[in-house]
């Protein structure tokens, strides 16, 4: 079976049943899209979140870890904001951690992440933002 880009109904599924949320590729700069969602998860949704930043030790009040294996919690999903040619590496640390899904945000797609992805068993999103689908589904 191959991988298929998730409907609405199952996005609003992944959301409503996701926990923890890992944001890889964080950034303290405030014009920056990963620290404008991350802010507005942390006030607006259910999730606990985790910031993933190897340079960076803190973000809107909360630690940031250098990797995905450093964080002490299980991880529902792993939200991406790197550069396609990133995102197979961060999906095998995904997988190493037993992450439940991956999210790519608007504007990344990695046919390799979603095949391996959808191989592993995890839920895989791409080019869409947790942000809006959160504001528009929950």
């Amino acid at each position: 079976m191959k991988w298929t880009a998730p409907t609405n109904a199952e996005v609003k599924s992944l959301l409503q049943e996701s926990k923890t949320v890992a944001i890889v590729g964080i950034s303290n700069k405030v014009d920056r899209a990963s620290y404008q969602v991350a802010r507005w998860l942390q006030e607006n949704s259910h999730f606990t979140l985790f910031f993933v930043n190897p340079v960076i030790d803190e973000v809107l009040g909360e630690k940031c870890y250098s990797s995905l294996a450093d964080i002490p919690v299980k991880i529902d999903i792993v939200d991406v904001f790197r550069k396609a040619e990133d995102c197979l590496s961060v999906l095998e640390k995904a997988i190493a951690i037993g992450a439940k899904s991956i999210w790519l945000q608007l504007g990344i797609v990695s046919d390799e992440v979603s095949a391996k992805g959808f191989d592993a068993g995890m839920k895989v999103v791409m080019d869409r933002c947790i942000k809006v689908d959160y504001a528009n589904l929950i």
